[in-house]
Formats: structure tokens, C-alpha cells, sequence
């Protein structure tokens, strides 16, 4: 079963980002950690079980730009902060990747407070995803999950209601297996453009 994990938002600094999407949006969070293999670092803004939003940035341009996945963010935050990717959760990991054409290969960060988190992924850095395409996660299962870190943001926000996705409808409707996902497909030049949250005022929608 695939389900929505976490929606990735590029960010030139990430401290920053995370200031201005709490006094901006009421949405609060804490540090992940850094990924040596890709030269990033993170800020994870939990929303219970499953699902977070994650804050990423380049921290060391110079391992950065040796991966496709430092280049692209490199890319993404030349004129900004914004959407860049959107990740779903998968049990089966290994049949997902093998049918869309992807390497699974291990992923990990380290804590701010030294501890490890891991998982196997696929597609978050191979040029072969386009930008409305999601990449795939498996969570080791010693690794507690980052969306079900404990935290209070000020919106109340607790859950994503959707994501809206600008590209191919017929290629996502291929790449996720006709899986029914909360995903709003539109026509236009590929890539995550908005994603709603659940709050007990109604939906907030961050664009």
C-alpha cells in the first residue's frame, strides 16, 4: 500500500524557514539532522502518526553539488524557497522500486543528539523522477517515525487533507499504480505546488 509520508520543502537556511513558517503558518519545528551522503540538512514539523513536512537545505554546497539530489535543490532555492518533492510510505519497497525503474538504496541522518535514523528509499536522488513524481520510503522499523514527534504547533495543524501536483496525470496515475492518494493533479509544468493540513479551524493551505 502506498501512503503519504512527508512533502519536501526546499529552503535556502534553514533556520529562517523555520521562523517564518511559524509566525507565518503556525507550524512549528524541530531539527532532524544532517545527511552527509547528500551534503543536507533538515528541520522536521511533525503531524502525528505517519506524516511530516520536511525543511530541507544544502549545507555543504561543495558535497552538494557531486549528487543529483544537492543539484536539484541547489536548483529549486536559486530564486527561493518552495515545494520540491512528495514522498510516499510503501510496505513492499523493493516490488515498487523494481516496477517504476529505481535503485533502493539506504538512507540515514544523524540526530542533533547523536542518535541515528535510517530507511531505504528510492528516487529521491536519480534523475529519472521528475519533480511530480514522488520517491518512496520504508522506514527501518528500529527508527521511530519523525511525524509522530511530539510537538504543539500554534495553527493546531495535525494531518495532510491534500497535495496539489502540477504534470503528467497519465505518467503519476502510472508511477503510483492507480493507488488512491489525496493528490490533486493538474496540467503544467511539473512539481508540488500546495499542500492543505488538517487544523481544528479548517483546512490550511501552504503554497
Amino acid at each position: 500500500m502506498l501512503q503519504i509520508d512527508h512533502v519536501v520543502y526546499a529552503v535556502g537556511d534553514l533556520d529562517a524557514a523555520a521562523t517564518r513558517v511559524l509566525e507565518e503558518l503556525g507550524l512549528a519545528s524541530v531539527p532532524g539532522g544532517v545527511h552527509p551522503q547528500w551534503g543536507t540538512g533538515n528541520r522536521i514539523i511533525p503531524l502525528g502518526g505517519g506524516q511530516y513536512l520536511e525543511l530541507l537545505a544544502v549545507l555543504e554546497p561543495s558535497v552538494a553539488a557531486t549528487t543529483d539530489l544537492g543539484r536539484a535543490l541547489q536548483a529549486r532555492t536559486a530564486d527561493g524557497d518552495g515545494w520540491f518533492a512528495m514522498c510516499l510510505a510503501t510496505d513492499a519497497i523493493d516490488d515498487v522500486a523494481a516496477r517504476v525503474g529505481l535503485d533502493v538504496v539506504p538512507g540515514s541522518r544523524t540526530l542533533p543528539d547523536g542518535r541515528p535514523v535510517s530507511w531505504r528509499g528510492a528516487g529521491i536522488d536519480d534523475p529519472a523522477r521528475t519533480p511530480d513524481l514522488p520517491f518512496f520510503i520504508a522506514w527501518d522499523p528500529q527508527t521511530p517515525h519523525p511525524g509522530a514527534t511530539p510537538i504543539e504547533h500554534p495553527c493546531g495543524a495535525s494531518g495532510i487533507t491534500w497535495v496539489e501536483v502540477d504534470g503528467d496525470q497519465h505518467r503519476f496515475t502510472e508511477w503510483v499504480e492507480g493507488a488512491p492518494l489525496p493528490v490533486r493533479l493538474h496540467a503544467g509544468e511539473p512539481g508540488v505546488r500546495a499542500v492543505a493540513l488538517q487544523t481544528p479551524g479548517g483546512q490550511l493551505v501552504w503554497r
